[in-house]
């Protein structure tokens, strides 16, 4: 096979040296645009795992990388005068000048004849005396731009401004150093990576940049600027550019994210950066690279695969691993584009937060680097919560949590789940049951599903409700054993269904009308749910008196009922929810357009309860946080909004979930994919926040609750297959201070013997 490698980076070189090694009859041609020394970017780093790839694939070349690497395991975080070090990350790091000279090395011994100094045609036609041509030039490359309406390129300019820099400076440990000018916080990412040097990478938001005045600066000019800000992590040692070439700011550049629906085109094989990119914070792009290069170098080889199967496998399994490496290069990116958000946290806690930003990095693996550090964050996490020190580490899941008068013993909330088994709105020994069993399971907090406060308000006629005194008795006899025989509080959700009720049963078709005996529903406007749903009426005044008066009278009986807090479902499309978003507001009245008028009477609402509910008790608010429909719906910066609106209407705490407010939403799932919606109303907002959605694990809870992204995570289907999922989670963590029913002690016992045994099996 014939074959031209466009761009003569690590890609391109190391799937030339991967193509001969399967067979050496291969001529292979190799071009790039600058000399064999020219390099932009200091050092590579690494993981073991490519490391054992790249042996695995050419000994040779990969013994000559790993014997030059430069290791260290620690990494420093200085913020505000202090440094916060944490250990056993295991990095691995090298000069690209190096690594290139290696792999040229290399390709050269194995016949590859390498072309520099030598611009490539971005014209396919150029290249008809090759079998294939290799794109391998990079994220600005010049033949996928050529050909981009036949890759289905997408590119995202990420907003901050980055100038890539080296140093003399050797950095002992990975470092992040953030300090605060006159014009907004400047950060630098430093690691050494050779004998005497470090890459330097200063980076900050958009409108620091401009106000530093370094879009009208020259090279020199900039350099002595950075040289000043972060002259004590410097030690006096210089910083060196190696885009002199260009003019000041062009330097300083924006990431640019690139994702390829496709990665080939006729005889055009697309490679490294010029497929994909991930964000530098997370230094995956080389790594990248070399393993596409070695994918495909395998399905071009293997007997009895066509080209096409071979491209169509190598597409199939390399994307599937740089969607993973995107999705949490997205996340690091967001967080140093959103850093004001974390600023006021304590350092160890902006520390941590920085760590697990990637949600690649999680609490037990944190665990697992450095014990004795994350054992520091439980205590600091446990002294802040008992405002008091605590010696003994404990994860941040069992932290006790104050709500005005009501203490929870933890963080893990039994979340709202629809059970539609209840008579004429009345529960039964089934609610009994199931409530009584998850409140004896540990959690701190257990809520009650969408509770409904008319007859009209059902979403099912399975659905609870709180329209009557029949009612309220059933629901007492369940609020009496859960506080008899558990330490468990237990929280009254109050909605109304509004456009979406009169529908069947869940397991009988969601959101699906009934056949017989429907009821009228109303909405803010006369905007049905979807096709085969009513179209609710629009409410009038004398409406939003009557449903107002409905959930005071709901809330009463809840007091009544012992509950220890309610909350008001302001979420999911229901009455209210249909008020927020305005993909279903058309109204002109005060109670349309603008976010305050559309928020009106939701707050109405809310205010009435809260005035109606005792002083001393806590009230929350589930909200929609995206509606998953763009600028058209409800934003995550609206619901910053929103969160702020119902805490200062009294509001102890925003439940912050997202979507189910319009059919034709596209909402991006994943695991812990609401939590990013809890950490920005939480940490812009300056509100306290519950996390729902995908969360599974205690690792989960722990962490989302460490990086201070929410105050209480909500389980909802973990604690449908197993009631006792904090008691398992307790033992699993050897912890001793969740309450255990006394009949179900010598149980738990035997779980955390159990667990203990297993954990010193593994290897």
């Amino acid at each position: 096979m014939r074959i031209a490698c466009l761009g003569g980076g690590p890609a391109g070189l190391y799937f030339a040296i991967s193509m001969k090694l399967r067979d050496p009859a291969h001529e292979i041609d190799l071009f790039e645009r600058n000399r064999a020394d020219d390099t932009f970017g200091w050092g590579v780093v690494f993981s073991d795992q490519t490391v054992e790839n790249l042996m695995a694939n050419d000994s040779v070349s990969g013994t000559a990388i790993r014997d030059e690497f430069a290791h260290w395991d620690d990494i420093e975080v200085h913020l505000r005068g202090e440094t916060i070090r944490s250990s056993g990350h295991g990095f691995i790091g090298i000069g690209r000048k190096r690594l290139l000279a290696i792999l040229q090395e290399r390709a050269r011994e194995l016949g590859v004849d390498l072309h520099f100094d030598q611009e490539a045609s971005a014209d396919l036609n150029a290249w008809s005396g090759y079998d294939l041509v290799i794109a391998a030039d990079g994220a600005n490359s010049r033949i996928r731009t050529a050909y981009e309406e036949h890759f289905g390129v997408d590119i995202q300019l990420r907003k901050n401004r980055f100038f890539w820099c080296g140093t003399t400076k050797v950095f002992e440990a990975f470092t992040f150093a953030f300090e605060d000018t006159e014009a907004g916080w400047v950060w630098a990412h430093a690691y050494r990576f050779g004998e005497g040097l470090s890459t330097f990478i200063v980076e900050m938001a958009p409108e620091t940049w401009t106000k530093l005045g370094l879009d009208r600066m020259e090279q020199d000019a900039a350099i002595a600027l950075c040289e000043r800000i972060f002259a004590r992590y410097l030690d006096g040692h210089p910083l060196e550019s190696n885009a002199r070439h260009l003019p000041g700011p062009q330097a300083w550049l924006q990431f640019r994210r690139i994702v390829c629906d496709r990665w080939s085109y006729r005889n055009l094989v697309l490679l490294g950066d010029a497929a994909h990119t991930a964000h530098f914070s997370i230094g995956s792009g080389t790594k990248l690279a070399l393993e596409d290069a070695i994918k495909l170098a395998e399905v071009l080889n293997r007997p009895g695969l066509s080209r096409e199967q071979a491209l169509d496998e190598y597409q199939a399994e390399r994307n599937l691993e740089v969607l993973k490496l995107q999705n949490s290069a997205r996340n690091s990116t967001e967080w140093f584009e959103t850093l004001e958000r974390y600023l006021h946290f304590e350092p160890i806690q902006f520390a941590y937060s920085l760590l697990t930003r990637s949600q690649r990095v999680s609490h037990e693996n944190l665990r697992l680097r450095d014990k004795p550090w994350l054992e520091g964050v439980e205590r600091w996490f446990q002294s802040k919560a008992a405002g008091r020190a605590v010696n003994d580490p404990a994860p941040p899941m069992f932290a006790p949590f104050r709500l005005r008068d009501l203490i929870l013993d933890n963080r893990v909330v039994v979340s709202p789940m629809a059970m539609y088994s209840a008579t004429d709105g009345v529960p039964n020994d089934f609610h009994l049951v199931h409530y009584g069993t998850r409140a004896q399971g540990g959690a701190g907090l257990l809520y009650t599903e969408m509770t409904c406060v008319s007859p009209e308000a059902r979403i099912t006629p399975g659905c609870t409700g709180l329209w009557s005194e029949e009612q309220a008795a059933g629901w007492r006899r369940i609020v009496d054993f859960v506080h008899a025989h558990s330490r468990a509080k237990f929280c009254l959700q109050l909605g109304h269904s509004g456009p979406k009720g009169s529908t069947k049963v869940g397991w009988e078709g969601y959101d699906v009308p009934l056949d017989t005996g429907n009821w009228p529903v109303m909405a803010a406007s006369d905007t049905a749910w979807s096709p085969q749903n009513q179209v609710p009426r629009p409410m009038t005044g004398e409406d939003m008196d009557a449903v107002v008066e409905q959930f005071v009278a709901a809330v009463r009986r809840g007091d009544r009922a012992g509950f220890d807090m309610v909350e008001l479902h302001a979420a999911h499309g229901y009455l209210l929810s249909s008020f927020i978003t305005p993909l279903t507001n058309r109204r002109t009245d005060d109670y349309g357009g603008s976010l305050a008028n559309r928020l009106r009477f939701p707050l109405e609402v809310f205010r009435a309860m809260r005035a109606a509910w005792p002083a001393g008790r806590p009230m929350s608010v589930r909200i929609s946080a995206n509606d998953w429909m763009g600028e058209a719906g409800v934003t995550p910066d609206e619901a910053v909004e929103i969160g702020r609106a119902f805490t200062e209407a009294g509001a102890d705490l925003i439940d912050v979930s997202a979507g189910q407010t319009w059919a034709d939403s596209r909402p991006v799932y994943g695991r812990m994919f609401q939590t990013p919606f809890s950490d920005q109303v939480r940490n812009e907002g300056g509100v306290a926040t519950i996390a729902v959605g995908n969360i599974y694990e205690p690792d989960h809870v722990n962490s989302i609750l460490a990086a201070g992204r929410a105050d209480l995570v909500a389980l909802a289907r973990p604690h449908l297959i197993d009631p006792m999922w904090t008691l398992r989670a307790a033992a699993q963590h050897g912890h001793r201070g969740v309450h255990v029913p006394p009949p179900y002690l010598g149980g738990m016992a035997q779980l955390a013997r159990n667990m203990a045994r297993d954990a010193e099996l593994k290897p």
